[in-house]
């Protein structure tokens, strides 16, 4: 593992061959494929189109929308992402039982739909266990592995130690009774509808860094990202609450079988994934490079160092162990 602490800067299956694996576009933002169970994925491009291609997992609760915001820093960085919902999220069908591992087929078969051999992936918060997820799982065809502000397994010790109530709370509901996480997730959707409104509420919460709000006060990025989470709910709140559930559980693999060269980016004042998940995960993966900046949050560090994150991804110096 590389460690590194940054300055201060002042905010979760083959070739298919058929005709139903093509993708299907009616808008610029409403694009799916039918995935071999028959099930309808939705995803989204930004970036630039000719560029490498990353495939970006959005956080909970969220959406394809929510990889708008980074639109720019791709197309700066020569970069094609493409931001896939998972199960139950906007576009996508609802997936009934499914595990994180599952994750990597659906992945697959959009790739292939794409025509994408090889591919890094990220995962941003609540999408990082879908991102190491399909690292695991995908070896041969992920190039590298890029987990921002991402929480991590909670079968290590102490990783929830400066967490917000709220997020612990859900997490702890996730293991003991994950009925209850479904009313909260309700409660969000409704609150959703309002986006100003949500915004306002999130300013209003005063354990927040500093950092972080700043970005919500930013107007049109907190308001990209609002509209992205109500996405997530377009069809109900199972998605998000069934992904929340299985981010509490055991994910199905461990992480010090992840072959893939990992980065990992980490706000030192994040507190909706404290830091301490960031330093587990970083130990744990074996051919990890992490950088952890001191001040910034769970949303302040993409919003300010995307540009620096793409570019690292495809680097090859960030290939060595």
């Amino acid at each position: 593992m590389k460690n590194t602490t940054r300055g201060a800067v002042s905010v979760g299956a083959g070739a298919l061959g058929t005709k139903e694996s093509k993708p299907m576009q009616t808008t610029m933002t409403d694009k799916t494929i039918r995935l071999p169970d028959g099930r309808h994925l939705g995803y989204v491009e930004y970036g630039d189109p000719e560029g490498r291609p990353l495939l970006f997992f959005h956080g909970i609760p969220g959406s394809r929308l929510q990889a708008k915001v980074f639109d720019a820093p791709a197309r700066d960085a020569s970069v094609r992402m493409v931001a896939p919902e998972r199960p139950g999220h906007g576009l996508s069908d609802f997936q009934p039982e499914r595990t994180i591992l599952d994750w990597a087929h659906d992945v697959e078969a959009l790739a292939d739909s794409l025509h994408l051999e090889r591919f890094a992936v990220m995962g941003i918060s609540g999408g990082g266990p879908y991102a190491a997820a399909t690292a695991y799982q995908l070896p041969g065809r992920v190039t590298k592995l890029a987990l921002v502000s991402t929480v991590c397994p909670l079968t290590f010790p102490g990783v929830t130690a400066g967490m917000l109530p709220a997020v612990r709370l859900l997490f702890r509901l996730a293991r003991r009774a994950p009925w209850a996480v479904n009313l909260m997730m309700r409660g969000m959707a409704r609150s959703g509808n309002n986006p100003e409104r949500a915004r306002k509420r999130a300013l209003s919460n005063r354990r927040l860094p500093p950092a972080d709000i700043a970005v919500i006060e930013h107007g049109e990025f907190s308001k990209t990202l609002f509209v992205g989470s109500r996405e997530a709910f377009r069809h109900g709140t199972r998605g998000a609450a069934w992904d929340f559930v299985l981010c509490a559980r055991p994910w199905g693999f461990r992480l010090e079988d992840i072959q893939v060269p990992t980065l990992l980016w980490h706000g030192e004042a994040d507190v909706n994934a404290p830091v301490s998940m960031g330093r587990a995960i970083a130990r744990t993966i074996p051919n990890c490079q992490a950088t952890f900046v001191p001040g910034e949050g769970h949303l302040s560090l993409a919003r300010k160092h995307m540009d620096e994150i793409l570019r690292s991804i495809f680097s090859e110096e960030t290939s060595v162990s």
